[in-house]
């Protein structure tokens, strides 16, 4: 079974630092672009950063300056380190990536989401 599995989420205090980390396990033939979404409460579900397989990242602009992503696709995972975290940072972080998997002899390629991480930013 092809999953996405986060784990790092908590409670942190304003001004304070979190890792998130995301792995794909399964009968995975090869990794896309790989991301995280948040989604807080009333609100719809955003993009903060991507890392395709080659090339820049990309952030949302209320992030920039203190959230970074990177991958390692030895290890199949992808990271988010959030520094300087605010209370407005408070939401479900969504692990998301393209995966090419193995469907019989088949090769097939889609979007794939995690279970979400709650990341909470209060004192």
């Amino acid at each position: 079974q092809v999953q996405l599995v986060e784990s790092g989420g908590g409670l942190v205090q304003p001004g304070g630092s979190m890792r998130l980390s995301c792995t794909a396990s399964g009968s995975i033939y090869s990794i896309g672009i790989m991301g995280w979404y948040r989604q807080a409460p009333g609100k719809q579900r955003e993009l903060v950063a991507a890392v395709p397989s080659g090339g820049s990242t990309t952030y949302a602009d209320s992030v920039k300056g203190r959230f970074t992503i990177s991958r390692d696709n030895a290890k199949k995972t992808v990271y988010l380190q959030m520094n300087s975290l605010k209370p407005d940072d408070t939401a479900v972080y969504y692990c998301n990536a393209d995966l090419t998997v193995y469907t019989g002899p088949l090769r097939r390629t889609r979007a794939y989401w995690g279970q979400g991480t709650q990341v909470t930013v209060s004192s």
